[in-house]
């Protein structure tokens, strides 16, 4: 099973033998779990088709009705040469239902869905039609003034609200008295490094010369299922960079809200480098918008395994007593903004680097943290799911949630031709 947590199929190289297409029936198995809205994806083995040479695909359910379908290249942390991916609509517990693919040359006959939106240099915007999902901010480093400094130590991707109505994440605000103003959106980062020769760094609060920048897109994928992107960030100390990352984020077309998929590769440029931190200073982490801080701390519930917490009731791992949550499968978030509830459920996959110490705070933000040693070849890879949508969810949600990434469906193919 693949660190992604999605089924993954080899086929026959005859299955990429073909003209214009080629078709193969699969079956798709639920498991224990009753599945709704599941992402599925299908990947394709490297040397047994030419680059790019797919286009499209149309997938078929057994009562011959289309479902939407997506191809595309190869994901962060995969060794395939494309992948298909689709939306399992429904399936029971211990059931199962085959399909149909039929993989094209030609491109899809009909476009829509995820869309990017680039302003070079500043930012570029993820769309669902005319409805905003996400903003990744990537402004290289601007040392010409202190604020400007601030403004762009550090990348992160804002988050909308699912009906796109507004962002529901902080970050880049101007008023001085935002509490802890580098905390921002989706972000990623630890507050002690070591790197070198006894040289450190802080990605966190990016002070001592320390930030992120972006260095460049690496892919982008847009259509019905999905959008994607990977991007390429470099870390840095004081006088150099010491780190290069890949980072990849991926929005699946789910009703009810958003699902969002956090996959990083991190790799030295300076030799062995350490990486850890505190629970409020290091890891990956969400952070609500600043409005919750200002107006409805008091209002902000954490769901965790063992049920809903108390309003403004927070748990935190104790590098004192080295006690508190941690290597929970998962955690949510219910904050309030204006008039309107929402939550934010935080997946961890166990092949993330443990112990993972976890993270609350009543202003807005959730996350973990782990220790890790990064070698010449040995990269730290992470990957996280995010959920975000209206109102209070309650505990039983949230496990489908974490059950649907840890034990994904089971696919078997049954014929290519």
């Amino acid at each position: 099973m693949n660190r992604l947590a999605f089924i993954t199929i080899y086929l026959a190289a005859a299955v990429w033998a073909f003209g214009d297409s080629a078709a193969f029936d699969f079956t798709v198995a639920a498991g224990r779990h009753e599945r709704n809205h599941v992402p599925v994806r299908v990947q394709m083995p490297r040397g047994q088709i030419g680059k790019d040479r797919i286009a499209s695909v149309l997938l078929v359910g057994p009562d011959g009705k289309s479902i939407p379908a997506q191809w595309t290249g190869p994901g962060l942390t995969s060794s395939a040469a494309g992948e298909l991916h689709f939306v399992l609509p429904h399936l029971a517990a211990g059931e199962s239902v085959r399909l149909k693919a039929t993989l094209s040359t030609q491109p899809p006959a009909k476009a829509g869905g995820f869309t990017w939106r680039d302003l070079p240099g500043h930012h570029t915007e993820l769309m669902f039609g005319e409805r905003p999902i996400m903003t990744y901010h990537y402004e290289r480093l601007d040392e010409s003034t202190p604020a400007s400094r601030v403004r762009t130590y550090k990348v992160f991707h804002h988050v909308y609200s699912p009906k796109g109505d507004r962002i529901v994440t902080g970050g880049l605000n101007e008023d001085p008295k935002v509490h802890s103003p580098h905390h921002r959106g989706i972000f990623y980062g630890f507050n002690r490094i070591t790197y070198g020769n006894g040289m450190t760094a802080d990605t966190w609060h990016c002070i001592d010369g320390a930030f992120q920048q972006h260095e460049r897109f690496l892919a982008s994928e847009e259509g019905p299922v999905l959008g994607r992107h990977r991007v390429v960030i470099s870390w840095h100390g004081k006088d150099a960079a010491f780190a290069e990352e890949e980072r990849e984020l991926t929005v699946y077309n789910v009703p009810g809200g958003h699902s969002i998929e956090f996959a990083s590769r991190l790799q030295s440029t300076a030799g062995r480098v350490r990486i850890d931190g505190d629970p409020q200073h290091a890891g990956f982490q969400f952070r609500a918008h600043n409005d919750v801080d200002a107006f409805t701390t008091n209002e902000t519930i954490y769901v965790r395994p063992d049920g809903v917490g108390k309003p403004g009731e927070t748990r935190n791992w104790d590098p004192q007593t080295r006690q508190g949550p941690v290597n929970l499968p998962w955690n949510a978030m219910s904050f309030v903004l204006g008039e309107k509830r929402y939550t934010v459920a935080y997946l961890d996959h166990p092949g993330n680097p443990k112990e993972a110490r976890f993270s609350e705070r009543e202003y807005g933000r959730l996350g973990s943290y782990f220790e890790y040693t990064i070698e010449k070849d040995k990269p730290l890879t992470v990957n996280y799911r995010l959920w975000l949508q209206d109102g209070l969810m309650q505990p039983e949600d949230v496990a489908t949630l974490s059950n649907n990434f840890l034990e994904p469906v089971e696919v078997t193919v049954h014929e290519a031709r």
